[in-house]
């Protein structure tokens, strides 16, 4: 179960595939991940963690509520 917290790329990648999610696949300036007809651009890896407010606009885009989050 991921925290409500700043958390790796690789994290988020994880956590979003257990969700559904198929990828990520390369596209443009960012990667996307995909779950049916939605599209899920998320940030390009790097060293520094995904920020608490980053993380809120991605969920938030895929249709993942903070409950839903946590109970992963």
């Amino acid at each position: 179960m991921p925290a409500w917290r700043a958390i790796k790329w690789r994290e988020l990648v994880f956590y979003l595939k257990k969700v559904g999610f198929q990828g990520p696949y390369a596209g443009g300036k960012h990667q996307y991940l995909v779950k049916g007809e939605l599209r899920l651009t998320i940030p390009n890896p790097h060293q520094g963690d995904i920020s608490l407010g980053l993380l809120a606009k991605i969920l938030k885009s895929a249709g993942i509520s903070r409950r839903e989050w946590e109970n992963l």
